[in-house]
């Protein structure tokens, strides 16, 4: 029997329209085939209607991989729910796969009782062998012939719907996703005027020609679903009563990282300065920051990584608020400039957005295996500030604090964000920036007083921190560099000099704590047998399994270097700490070596994937 007849299209059925607390929608093919716009217009439409959700990209690292292969799928999943959506979902209710290979890539993601919607037009003799199966049947070969299987001719029906267009065979194929976004927007009662505004609005001034098009698929395919009754029943996830009066919109956490910087520079009244070269996951944060010129942003593209961040340290020289954004690979090549900006204690923001690794490694996927690198990848003694965003709409808030602290304490700052925040999205509530705190960077200002003169590292007593003078000022004059100075700013090779400078430099560091929020309990008792802890994009899913569960004790870390100041006081009161993050080990290990009276528990994932919850709730429970 071929997989055709395995179809479970339901006709005659009563049809029920069925309430449900959430969904989770997964859209997968050939990277060409348009699953990350589909994607993401339901993720917005999602938002706009008021739903919780949290999105998931994945595409692969090749430009184009062979069509039709494993290798070349891409996917896009959207978790949507009427109450808080922390994860975007181990698996799927509803998967639509445009090919054999991404059904073959997918099939493993779908729940018991999930749709399968797949473009019958691409199951053919050729199709399937590309994909590597052995029969002609796939549902059966991967065992999932048990679900709900709608085999529906996409790519036909597109060719058909646009027969009096006017289009080419190539152009109509390109509005074939279309059809699938109208199938699932018929199975989940989503309003298709916001993708009608969308399609003007991405084709109104270049290729008009096209929104009419992609308009009549998307309703055809709305149409389709609906007239076939391809299922017994559709569902309606309510909007979001948890979520906090306000106005919402759907953001990706490099998009909140750019507006974070933005709101920093606002909020100290500096310019701000990016300088930076292209690198997956980080680029669109760079273009993102270079198209809002009108806010004082100026952005330079760089030839590589070290001149990207060599121009950040000039610019933070001349008084702006500079910034450099990369990924791990460039992280290691900014490292010697880091150096630079640490012994010059000039204000720098390196937002990191981790990807899998070494070398060149997994440059599409996630990963938390920078944070050693983080922590000690420079020569000599150079400790810096380190944050971590904990989801996408986070970043805003973790970019802004991390101009803050760089700015009000005059050292570098490095933010780490990962892939999996960087791409992904959810909803934010866009703030009031009356409600965010004034930056005051320590400015040396005017004239110095007669027969006083100014010493670039004379420190504040409390805060040990030197005051910053903007070049071309009379009587300012000074001299900072990468060579160890005195508090003159005079080279000097002085040993009882250097250790001094040495230390005072980590001192002002260690000191950023009494400036930061002390550590909270997030969920369960504030003492007992296990606390686990996570930091950075751990954050959702570690409170959804904590939460699922029960009474289990968590907190999670923002802030890496400097620790919070109670951390040691919260650690005393469990008897295990259940370290939770995606690489071998290196948090868990920072804090064995911070507080080495406490016992220490590593659960640790390196696939280039988040963890899936129900990962996560079977290694708590193994140690309740």
């Amino acid at each position: 029997m071929g997989f055709l007849g395995l179809s479970k299209i339901v006709f005659g059925m009563a049809h029920k329209i069925i309430d449900t607390k959430d969904v989770v929608i997964r859209f997968v093919g050939d990277s060409g085939d348009g699953m990350q716009l589909t994607g993401s217009l339901f993720a917005d439409m999602s938002a706009i209607y008021g739903n919780s959700l949290s999105t998931f990209p994945d595409y692969p690292a090749e430009i184009r991989a062979p069509h039709g292969t494993v290798s070349g799928v891409s996917g896009f999943q959207v978790h949507i729910g009427s109450e808080d959506v922390s994860t975007p979902g181990d698996f799927c209710d509803l998967l639509v796969a445009m090919n054999p290979a991404a059904l073959k890539a997918n099939a493993k993601w779908c729940k018991r009782h999930a749709m399968i919607l797949v473009d019958a037009d691409s199951f053919d003799e050729k199709g399937l062998a590309k994909a590597g199966f052995k029969t002609d049947n796939p549902f059966t070969e991967l065992g999932v012939e048990d679900r709900t299987i709608i085999a529906a001719p996409i790519t036909t029906l597109t060719l058909e719907s646009l027969t009096d267009s006017n289009l080419d065979n190539k152009t109509m194929n390109k509005c074939k996703n279309m059809i699938t976004l109208g199938v699932a927007c018929y199975i989940y009662h989503r309003p298709l005027d916001y993708i009608y505004g969308y399609l003007e609005k991405k084709f109104g001034k270049k290729h008009p020609e096209m929104i009419a098009p992609n308009k009549k698929v998307l309703y055809d395919g709305y149409n389709y679903a609906a007239n076939i009754q391809l299922i017994a029943n559709t569902y309606t996830i309510e909007p979001s009563h948890s979520l906090k009066k306000g106005t919402y919109r759907n953001i990706s956490g490099n998009q909140a990282t750019a507006w974070g910087l933005l709101a920093a520079s606002e909020k100290s009244g500096l310019s701000l300065f990016c300088g930076s070269y292209p690198i997956t996951p980080a680029t669109s944060i760079l273009e993102e920051l270079a198209i809002h010129k009108s806010l004082g942003a100026k952005t330079l593209q760089a030839e590589d990584e070290i001149a990207g961040i060599c121009t950040a340290i000039g610019a933070a020289f001349a008084g702006n608020l500079a910034v450099t954004t990369t990924s791990g690979p460039g992280l290691s090549l900014k490292s010697e400039a880091l150096g630079l900006a640490v012994m010059t204690e000039l204000p720098l923001v390196v937002v990191d957005v981790q990807r899998g690794g070494p070398s060149t490694g997994l440059p599409t996927k996630t990963e938390q295996s920078d944070l050693n690198q983080a922590l000690y990848g420079r020569n000599g003694e150079c400790p810096l500030v380190v944050l971590a965003a904990h989801s996408p709409a986070n970043c805003f808030d973790a970019a802004f604090n991390a101009c803050k602290i760089a700015l009000e304490h005059m050292t570098p700052v490095l933010l780490l964000s990962e892939g999996f925040l960087g791409n992904g999205s959810e909803p934010w509530c866009i703030p009031a920036m009356k409600d965010y705190p004034e930056i005051k960077p320590p400015f040396v200002r005017g004239l110095m007083k007669e027969g006083e003169k100014y010493y670039p590292f004379r420190r504040d007593p409390e805060t040990l921190v030197r005051r910053w003078a903007i070049p071309g000022q009379r009587g300012l004059e000074h001299r900072v560099g990468g060579l160890e100075k005195t508090h003159e700013g005079v080279v000097s090779t002085d040993p009882a000099n250097h250790e001094m400078m040495v230390r005072e430099r980590a001192e002002k560091v260690a000191r950023v704590a009494r400036f930061i929020p002390k550590l909270e309990m997030l969920n369960g008792a504030d003492s007992g047998k296990l606390l686990v802890v996570g930091w950075g994009g751990t954050y959702g899913h570690i409170l959804t399994a904590v939460k699922e569960v029960g009474d289990v004790s968590y907190v999670h870390f923002d802030y890496i270097n400097p620790l919070p100041e109670n951390t040691a006081e919260v650690f005393s009161r469990f008897e295990n700490i259940l370290v939770c993050e995606l690489n071998s080990g290196q948090f868990a290990d920072y804090l064995r070596a911070q507080f080495p009276d406490r016992n220490f528990i590593k659960y640790n994932k390196i696939q280039g994937q988040p963890f899936l919850v129900s990962e996560l709730v079977t290694e708590i429970k193994k140690h309740i």
